[in-house]
């Protein structure tokens, strides 16, 4: 994960996947929260990563930014997004050293901390600023805790070596087929961004080795979020913050606000409100909608209980103070005995909802589709009663807002029956789309 936060490149991505060149730059900005001047910067910012991790001749350099987001069905098997997690978002004096630390354990067995430094500053400029030991122990703490290096054997002072055991002690056929599973459960599972690095580190040893690019990418993907896979950024902090039983603090965007990211004011000169709310919350669980592609923060609040937070809108995430264990477990239950009748995370009033679904009528259809996805869609819904032609379903859930688009998705082959109150609603949206259908 990056060493540091790139918010603003989170959000200008998603929108760009999101609007594919709907906005002028002025609405961009708008949109964002940003000046059009940050705009154009950050644009060119992101043309240079692409133009370095896809290593294009300089001649055709103009085009890899564009053309990464141009939708392709048999160009996806590297997710889109993926590029910024790559690049680290680092200041350039700090992905300089990095790099050199890193090709300097690559050509020793181990070095330490002093004959690094050595290094960090052979080579710069005098009116270079020379990192002294603190930086460099800063930045072996880091690579450390992302497990790019580990400290060898024997006393201090500590020497250090690149962690690259995995690949280097495999044979090539055992790379082959590591780098299919992960090929596989990162491409078809959660989106996962470390998935999704280790699949780019393994490719790249095994050009290294000289395979050929038809033994290494047999198979093809089709992804439907790209945006929300940037949405990972966030868990490895969450995740933590849960672990340890703090609270967090963040700036939170609605997905109703007329803004996504508002820059952080530098200048007092030209201070203004940034368009999110500050939240302080404590963590609890983090919950993925795969049918929207959408990640959710639960949290508890002494002020107002159970909060949901959608995590493309959390900005300048930190953690605070640490709760009780007793505390934690205890919010941590009733939250889980809350939602433990939510289609995903609603907290409304329980409700049976029951449904009538038809069976496939045509002749050459050998498998109940219909069937087949309620039982495997729907959760812990069952089937209280069957007939030749259809099928009722029984299912009580904490309100019907997010079911709803589940059962809208059958079409004609389903039919609810109670609520009533659903029912007139699925009635409603049908009578407007057929308004919308209706012939001139």
């Amino acid at each position: 994960m990056a060493k540091e936060s790139f918010d603003k490149e989170i959000q200008f991505l998603r929108m760009l996947v999101l609007t594919s060149g709907a906005y002028s730059r002025q609405q961009f900005a708008e949109r964002l929260g940003i000046s059009v001047h940050t705009f154009d910067k950050t644009l060119k910012k992101l043309k240079e990563v692409a133009n370095t991790l896809l290593e294009q001749p300089p001649e055709a350099q103009g085009q890899v930014f564009t053309d990464a987001f141009r939708s392709n069905y048999y160009e996806s098997a590297d997710p889109l997004l993926l590029f910024l997690f790559q690049a680290k978002s680092l200041k350039e004096t700090e992905s300089l050293r990095i790099s050199r630390i890193l090709a300097a354990l690559n050509d020793s067995q181990e070095l330490s901390m002093r004959d690094l430094l050595d290094i960090c500053c052979n080579g710069l400029d005098l009116d270079s600023a020379f990192p002294d030991e603190k930086t460099i122990r800063g930045d072996l703490k880091y690579l450390e805790e992302v497990g790019a290096i580990v400290k060898g054997a024997g006393p201090r002072p500590y020497r250090y070596r690149l962690n690259n055991d995995l690949v280097r002690q495999l044979s090539r056929e055992e790379l082959l087929d590591l780098f299919d599973f992960v090929d596989i459960m990162a491409n078809t599972q959660l989106p996962s961004v470390q998935g999704y690095l280790l699949r780019d580190s393994l490719k790249k040893e095994l050009v290294r080795q000289d395979e050929e690019k038809q033994a290494i990418e047999p198979f093809l993907y089709k992804y439907h979020y790209y945006s929300r896979i940037l949405d990972e950024a966030h868990l490895s902090v969450l995740l933590s913050a849960i672990r340890g039983r703090r609270k967090v603090q963040f700036l939170y965007f609605s997905p109703k606000a007329s803004t996504s990211y508002a820059s952080q004011n530098t200048n007092p000169l030209f201070e203004r409100a940034s368009g999110g709310r500050t939240e302080t919350a404590l963590p609890l669980k983090i919950v993925y909608d795969h049918q929207y592609g959408r990640w959710y923060l639960l949290t508890h609040s002494k002020h107002q209980g159970i909060r949901k937070y959608r995590l493309e809108g959390m900005m300048q995430i930190e953690a605070g103070e640490t709760v009780a264990e007793e505390l934690f477990l205890a919010e941590k239950s009733a939250l889980e005995q809350k939602i433990s009748t939510s289609w995903l995370i609603d907290t409304g009033r329980p409700v049976t909802v029951r449904a009538k679904f038809l069976n496939p009528q045509r002749r050459d259809s050998a498998r109940n589709f219909v069937k087949e996805r309620v039982l495997l869609q729907g959760q812990w819904g069952t089937i209280t009663e069957e007939a030749p032609h259809f099928f009722i379903y029984e299912i009580t859930v904490n309100g019907t807002t997010e079911i709803k688009p589940w059962l809208r998705s059958f079409g004609s082959s389903c039919e609810v029956l109670a609520p009533r109150q659903l029912r007139e609603e699925l009635v409603a949206e049908w009578k407007e789309i057929l308004d919308y259908y209706e012939s001139f």
